[in-house]
Formats: C-alpha cells, structure tokens, sequence
C-alpha cells in the first residue's frame, strides 16, 4: 500500500521535524536561515536533502559517510532567479525551454528558467521499500510557452541508489513548444578518481566554444589544446592544476551507440554511477572543474542537447519540440553502486 503525504508550508520552521520514521526511512521538514524549505530523507545507507518547493533540486546527497556533492560557497540554498544565485546543489533541472549557457544570440538566462522555480505543489509517495517525493508546476505566460512539469527524486530501501525523473507537458491546445533539458549532477572532485563508461573514448569532443564566464590561462590554453591535438579525453582526476577554469567535452548522439548509457567514477574507494536511456537522453556533457572555491566532477550530465544554448540545438537540429498536449518522461539513475563497504566487513 502506498501513503500519500501532501506536504504545507507550515510543516517547515527553522526547528527540525520528523514527519515520519519507519524501520527504514526518516523524513524530516525544516527551514534554512535563507527562508528556503528543506526536505531530509534518509534511509540505512545515507540520506538526501531536497528542495520541496524550489525546483524539486537535490541540495546534498551523502552517503556511506562520503558527501557526493561539489565543493562550493554556498553555505545554503538561497532564493533567486537564476541558478546562478543559488549555485551550490549536488542536483538541478536544468531547462526547460531552454538550456545551458547562453551563446552571443540568445536571451535565456544561464540553464534555463527551471531551476529555482517555485513549485506549486509538492508530497510524498510512501511504501514497504521505497519514498518519493514529486513537486509540480504549472509554467504559464501570457502569448508564451505553457507547461505542466513534474519533477521526482526516488530513494529505495537499503541502497545508495536513487532515481530523478521528469515528465514535462506541453499544455497549449494548438501550438508547439521547445524544450531543452539536461539533469546537472555536480559530484565532487576527488583528486585521483577514474571515470569510465560504456561509450568509447572517441564519441566525446572538447568543447571549442569558450562562454562568457571563463577567463582562460596560458597554462589551460596549453594544456585544452593537447587535449584536442591528440584527441585525449580526461578519465582521470590528475593533476588538479589543469582544471581550472574548466574542462569540457560534449558526447553526440548517445542512441546510435548504445540504448542505456552507463558511467561510473571511483571516488575514495566508492563507485558512483550516471545511468539513462540514451532515446530519452541522446547526449551528454561533462564538466571538470577545481579551484579553491568550487570543486566538480560532473562527469555525466545526460542532455537531450549539448548545452551551448538555444540557438546551437536549435542549429544543429537537436532541438526538440513538444506538440500540443504532448508528454516526454525522463529517468536517471544516480548514486553510489554496491553495498557499503564499513557493512560488510
């Protein structure tokens, strides 16, 4: 049997509260200093803490002792327009009528206005095994694009293992609709983690255009350009001093070469693991970035397009549209794989 909970503001004050506790799953409500609503879900092996009513984002993810999100200066999630004030979250929805960093021709702001969206709704799905939390919002403007969105976060009982969906519906009654979307998980960079996957080396491509925000050095000129001559892509988190101010590479087409795409990243004796339908997600991005101030190890941002911006999906044709009352459902699967080790032994 499942238990729906609809969750009200008033369950979230700055004093912690246990909504519920079985022998597997805690949830608790509370309220950061920012105003912001926080949702604690744990189970046996760790526990997540989303964002019921700001964009259904997964702010901190940990697990088996080892915290999986990146390294920032965000001390807590704060209100906004933009990602961009409030960038500090191991997981957002980045879209969803547009996505990515803005190029010279477009007039989205960084990632879409998803976000930081306030949801309209939000409550808990409970079961013997597994809890799910669903926001919902209807995105709506006057002679604009009309949406229902529905984002989701699945945690299931005893694993480090979750799921983050999305089912995005175009809700005007003749006219179709963009739509751009990419789940950015920001893992931590542990220096000395291996990446792999199950796509070869050469479907990816270092990124050539260079976004506002970046200020290359002479050293990562040097060090990009290698890359790009010898065709090298970066498995490895070595020599910390290459990844700034970042690396990037893009992976087209993901469908023509496998139907499930499976990436993993051994991280401090863990293996954490991307895996999604390559029909749902064609393409992909990985972001590698460390310096004082923010640490990534983005290794598998799955896309339903490169994430250059509007015009470039829509150029390159890899932009989708949505007809009118039509639905797309996307799934990833994220976490760490396997038991915990301390368990074990």
């Amino acid at each position: 049997m499942t238990v729906r909970i609809n969750l009200q503001h008033n369950y979230f004050t700055e004093k912690e509260i246990i909504l519920l506790k079985n022998s597997e799953f805690t949830v608790s409500t509370f309220k950061y200093l920012s105003k912001v609503e926080g949702l604690k879900i744990a189970n046996s092996r760790g526990y997540l803490i989303v964002l019921p009513f700001e964009g259904l984002i997964i702010w901190d993810a940990i697990f088996d002792d080892l915290d999986l999100k990146m390294k920032n200066t965000f001390k807590q999630p704060r209100n906004g327009d933009s990602i961009v004030d409030s960038y500090g979250a191991f997981q957002f929805h980045s879209g969803l009528l547009a996505n990515g960093n803005p190029g010279v021709e477009d007039t989205h702001q960084p990632h879409g206005e998803f976000p930081l969206s306030i949801m309209d709704s939000s409550f808990l799905e409970i079961n013997e095994n597994e809890i799910t939390i669903r926001s919902q919002k209807e995105y709506i403007k006057g002679f604009g694009a009309h949406y229902f969105a529905e984002p989701a976060v699945t945690m299931t009982k005893s694993s480090a293992l979750f799921d983050i969906k999305m089912t995005v519906k175009n809700m005007s009654n003749f006219d179709s609709m963009p739509l751009q979307y990419m789940v950015h998980l920001n893992y931590n960079f542990i220096e000395g983690s291996k990446i792999n996957q199950n796509i070869p080396d050469n479907a990816f491509n270092l990124r050539e255009s260079v976004p506002d925000h970046i200020h290359p050095t002479k050293e990562w000129i040097s060090y990009t350009s290698e890359l790009e001559n010898k065709k090298i892509l970066v498995n490895s988190l070595d020599n910390i001093q290459y990844f700034y101010p970042e690396i990037v590479y893009f992976a087209d087409r993901l469908d023509k070469l496998t139907k499930v795409a499976k990436f993993s990243m051994v991280m401090d004796n863990h293996v954490a693991k991307v895996a999604f339908n390559t029909t749902e997600f064609p393409y992909l991005t990985r972001w590698l970035m460390y310096n004082p101030d923010m640490q990534v190890a983005a290794f598998a941002l799955p896309a339903t397009s490169r994430s250059e911006g509007y015009t470039q999906a829509k150029n390159a044709g890899s932009l989708i549209f949505l007809n009118p009352q039509e639905s797309r459902h996307f799934k990833v699967t994220t976490g760490l794989e396997g038991q915990n080790k301390k368990e074990v032994q």
